[in-house]
């Protein structure tokens, strides 16, 4: 096959830039920052209430994604198979990306009384997120031949992270000058004012992609005749190919594990600088910004690497060394250690996710399924995260005035070690192709 032209490779690389600014700002800084502050004084005292139930505040914040990651692996094999019998997945995209739009911006109104509204807007704004990330994911294999895989799915990456630093630069500007801007209140203003415009960034962006994505190809495979069982039918059949590929189904084993850690240090990062060393907000946001620029570097670094070493060398090397990352995580201590972690972790943070998607894309059989292929891809990694975050809560609500989220952290060294040895074994697979050796 051939490389899509430039127009439709920038147009699928902007849905990158339009959505990536929900997974910084809303999941990465401003709003783990907002809500840990929050709820650390009054009424709350960083014990909350939700649904009849008391958590320690980021336990819950945990357990909500974890919940949601679980919905979205349950009901994309399903959306997925019509997908890909209709030839449909720019539809479905849209509206994924619509709803989770929508949950962002009515964080506008989320405070201390609008609490469980609050929750349930970050779950529906993280579901629209994750569903939407199927279809977006799945075009790879349509539009980018195989030698440019590892490329262009690392220029999403860069689109997405250039992106979403304007929208926090925007953000931190509005938080800083709020008392300038004749609108805002106060600083809780300025943030929530910042959630309405991650959504309106979002969908408006989306746009240009939608414009220029081609429609779906159809299955030949005839009609479904109950969405309700053909997408994990699906999953089966993918499951089944895997089995005849083993050097997939081990890649598959060790993405499982390693991405469990992968995500959750993400997820959790500011909590953890805000909880556990008591860091400015305004430091917390600066630093994840430069994050973001490091991880430009990152990602486009770790796709000319590979095309130099090969996939799995890299890969294990950078396991390896997010290994490294989470003793370091326990042992931190100041704020200047916090910084270093977090330039280290913005180094291979981009790169190992761009990596990950382009040598599945690269391992996939030649098919027209892509859709359904992608959703096993998202549903492995969905539930990879869910277990990520319901340990790291768990490990934290249990030993809390003992190490709490010290221990978390350095738990997720085990999940960095499975999936490393998976790797290795990945890599003696017989019949690899030579392109991802």
């Amino acid at each position: 096959m051939q490389t899509a032209s430039k127009k439709v490779i920038n147009g699928w690389a902007m849905y990158d830039w339009a959505n990536s600014v929900y997974n910084l700002v809303i999941t990465t800084t401003f709003f783990p920052v907002y809500y840990t502050e929050m709820t650390r004084g009054e009424p709350f005292n960083e014990s909350v209430r939700f649904l009849g139930r008391t958590y320690v505040n980021t336990a819950l914040y945990n357990y909500a994604l974890a919940f949601t990651y679980i919905l979205v692996a349950l009901t994309l094999p399903i959306l997925s198979s019509i997908a890909d019998y209709k030839g449909s997945k720019k539809k479905f995209m849209q509206v994924f990306c619509f709803i989770g739009a929508l949950g962002c911006s009515s964080l506008y109104f989320f405070d201390e009384k609008h609490f469980d509204t609050g929750i349930f807007s970050m779950m529906i704004a993280a579901y629209g997120f994750y569903a939407s990330l199927v279809f977006y994911n799945s075009y790879l294999p349509e539009i980018a031949a195989p030698k440019d895989r590892d490329r262009i799915s690392a220029r999403g990456f860069s689109f997405g992270y250039i992106g979403s630093v304007i929208m926090q630069i925007i953000g931190f500007l509005l938080v800083v000058f709020w008392n300038k801007i004749p609108f805002l209140q106060n600083e809780a203003h300025a943030v929530r004012f910042t959630f309405l415009l991650v959504g309106i960034w979002w969908f408006g962006f989306a746009q240009i992609p939608f414009a220029r994505l081609p429609h779906g190809i159809a299955s030949a495979n005839g009609n479904i005749k109950n969405v309700f069982t053909s997408g994990f039918l699906e999953l089966k059949k993918v499951f089944n190919e895997f089995r005849k590929i083993p050097v997939m189904k081990r890649f598959l084993l060790a993405f499982f594990f390693y991405n469990m850690g992968v995500q959750t240090i993400m997820l959790v990062a500011s909590n953890f600088g805000s909880k556990v060393l008591h860091l400015p907000k305004d430091k917390l946001i600066i630093t994840v910004v430069l994050i973001q620029l490091v991880a430009i570097a990152g990602a486009w670094g770790m796709s000319r690497l590979s095309m130099k070493f090969g996939n799995f060398p890299v890969l294990i090397g950078v396991v390896s060394f997010w290994m490294l990352l989470c003793f370091f995580g326990y042992m931190m201590q100041t704020e200047y250690q916090f910084y270093a972690l977090a330039m280290a972790v913005g180094l291979v943070m981009g790169g190992i996710q761009s990596l990950s998607r382009s040598t599945y894309a690269k391992l996939m059989p030649v098919t027209k399924d892509t859709a359904s292929y992608f959703s096993f891809y998202d549903v492995t990694e969905k539930i990879a995260i869910a277990l990520g975050l319901l340990s790291f809560a768990y490990i934290e609500e249990k030993t809390v005035g003992a190490g709490g989220m010290r221990n978390s952290v350095l738990a997720l060294v085990v999940f960095f070690a499975i999936g490393l040895l998976f790797l290795f074994y990945a890599k003696a697979a017989p019949n690899k192709p030579t392109e991802i050796n």
